[in-house]
């Protein structure tokens, strides 16, 4: 019995503590009760009292300075423990309470009424006191009855509107959490567990259909979406509401991922050919495992929207949750978020040169400037590894205003020094749509005393082609202050002849994918000469980049190539080594310089 009566009360606790009542701020929806209750019974004193495990604690209070009350002998703690409305007309004369806290303060008149969940558990009571002893009629109980009914009501309102989502009307996000909570204490302790999150559609998709179609194009998504899913599952279990178009759920018990992803696979195909969205929306899938008693409520949701996210890119549009794959986005996650920081200073960031020779003279004419990144835990940082994560987040512009200042800085030393080359920089396409961009140029140039001659920017075909009008606008405006113009990486974007014929470049780079092996590849030799012909013929310089070989500097010379940059003549170097190297002062560059005028 005693047992029963402690799981009992075990229970009430924590139905009291889900609900985050305890300790909060005053609310005017319960004070309006509350003053209610004084005015009915006439009396000074009423609150709505909460049964913690060791004290009343009053979400609401008239008449009342101290929002709490040890619960020993407190009335209202009767009322939690028998669940019933409770009348005390003369504490003094109550053989249990005449020397509780409340009689003792001069309280004489109580009347509670219980706080009731609709799974029975009492939180406490809407309670009315008073000074002196005094009768209570069938009538004023049933108004106390009342205002505890409209108190529980408002509990209950304050409850689902941070546990439903309004739009689906399925538990959202803190449900999940709870619920997580819940079976992590309840289940057997190392039961492994499958967590699923639908995501309805990817990113792009979501923002390319808001801006056609505005919000209703997300509300008939879900709803869609909830209604199939209310169908799909089984009877009993939950589908969670945890991000705008997203969902997540919890398989059965017994589920393994050998039989469970399958029958997934078969509902998501299905799902898909029904869907009036099927069209314009990519719906994906993750799955995470988990093991009871040891997971992290906040980690597994991440590890299976990070496998939802990445089934996007699958055939079967679902994935099953990969550490090796979460890690790779974690350390992306945290590329991305430091270097913002390696971007203010700290000397993480520095240049390097690669050397950029003509290919009739052996002349070291330019050098294209290269961002390295030397991070204080991670050691060197591949530009391979974090400049495309740089490119698709808001630091692309900043990066590449941090790049132009830094090589033009250094194109100002180099031309102190007596060494006059081009300097060239890459622009992303970020910066192609800044509406002040050209004037940033200038007023780096300007800073530095630097003809515009002196520097060319580097894009590629597919930044251009992301806002191809925009980007016209902007290179022709490059072109029209003096600074030269490069296509970067050509070949391996969109490769239109028209946009390149209308293009104010000065400049065309073969990318390194076609002169890399160019030696013993004819289908390459053919299609790297009719590339510098065309592109000489329509008024441009070619620069080949990779050139690594003499064999295929050879070839080159032969096609026409203007300049090449590559390891055959030099890798990128540190800015007093590529000082030296044009000089040829060190024994190294000696060797280059000599290695230039025989190929020359």
């Amino acid at each position: 019995m005693t047992f029963t009566c402690q799981q009992t009360e075990t229970s009430r606790l924590e139905a009291l503590h889900r609900l985050r009542l305890l300790d909060t701020p005053p609310s005017e929806a319960f004070d309006r009760i509350t003053r209610m209750a004084a005015r009915v019974f006439g009396l000074p004193i009423a609150a709505v009292s909460l049964t913690d495990a060791d004290r009343q604690w009053f979400k609401s209070r008239v008449g009342v300075e101290h929002t709490s009350i040890p619960r020993v002998k407190a009335p209202c703690g009767t009322v939690a423990d028998t669940g019933g409305v409770l009348v005390i007309p003369d504490l003094l004369a109550d053989d249990y309470f005449c020397d509780s806290i409340l009689a003792a303060s001069g309280v004489r008149y109580y009347a509670g009424a219980p706080l009731t969940t609709a799974d029975g558990h009492c939180l406490g009571a809407m309670c009315v006191l008073g000074p002196e002893p005094r009768h209570t009629t069938p009538e004023e109980l049933g108004h106390l009855s009342d205002l505890a009914a409209m108190v529980m009501a408002q509990i209950e309102l304050q409850h689902a509107m941070g546990r439903v989502d309004p739009l689906s009307g399925l538990p959202n996000r803190n449900q999940f959490i709870e619920d997580f909570q819940d079976m992590q204490r309840d289940g057997p302790p190392d039961e492994q567990r499958l967590a699923v999150v639908v995501n309805l559609a990817t990113l792009e998709q979501l923002g390319s259909a808001a801006r056609v179609k505005s919000s209703s194009y997300l509300d008939q998504l879900v709803s869609e979406a909830t209604q199939w899913m209310r169908a799909q599952i089984e009877p009993g279990r939950q589908i969670y509401h945890v991000g705008d178009a997203q969902f997540a759920m919890f398989a059965p018990p017994c589920a393994t991922l050998e039989d469970y992803v399958p029958r997934l696979k078969e509902k998501l195909r299905r799902a898909i050919g029904l869907a009036h969205s099927r069209h314009i929306a990519t719906p994906s899938i993750g799955v995470a495992p988990f093991v009871l008693g040891g997971a992290n409520c906040l980690d597994v949701l991440r590890t299976a929207q990070s496998a939802a996210h990445g089934a996007a890119s699958q055939p079967c549009r679902i994935a099953i949750y990969s550490r090796a794959e979460d890690a790779a986005c974690q350390r992306r996650f945290r590329l991305l978020n430091e270097f913002g920081s390696a971007l203010e200073g700290g000397g993480q960031l520095r240049l390097v040169f690669q050397p950029r020779v003509d290919m009739k003279t052996g002349a070291c004419v330019g050098a294209e400037a290269l961002l390295r990144w030397t991070h204080p835990e991670l050691g060197n940082i591949s530009p391979g590894e974090f400049i495309p994560v740089i490119e698709c987040s808001g630091l692309a512009q900043p990066t590449t205003a941090w790049v132009l200042n830094a090589a033009l800085r250094q194109q100002r030393a180099w031309r102190n020094a007596g060494l006059q080359v081009q300097m060239a920089v890459n622009v992303s396409a970020a910066n192609l749509i800044e509406p002040d961009f050209v004037a940033q140029v200038e007023h780096c140039l300007n800073m530095y005393d630097l003809p515009p001659s002196c520097l060319e920017l580097e894009i590629t075909e597919s930044a251009i082609m992301e806002h191809p009008e925009r980007a016209q606008a902007t290179l022709a405006a490059i072109g029209d202050i003096g600074v030269h113009l490069a296509i970067d990486d050509f070949g391996t974007g969109y490769s239109s002849l028209s946009y390149l014929q209308s293009m104010p470049a000065d400049v065309v780079k073969i990318d390194q994918s076609f002169i890399i092996g160019l030696e013993d590849d004819v289908r390459k030799q053919s299609l790297v000469s009719t590339m510098i012909t065309l592109t000489r013929d329509l008024g441009h310089r070619v620069v080949a980049e990779g050139v690594e070989c003499s064999a295929v500097h050879a070839f080159l010379q032969v096609a026409g190539c203007d300049e090449a940059q590559g390891y055959l003549f030099a890798r990128p170097l540190e800015a007093a080594s590529f000082l030296s190297w044009c000089g040829g002062g060190s024994a190294e560059a000696q060797a280059g310089r000599r290695l230039l005028r025989a190929l020359a």
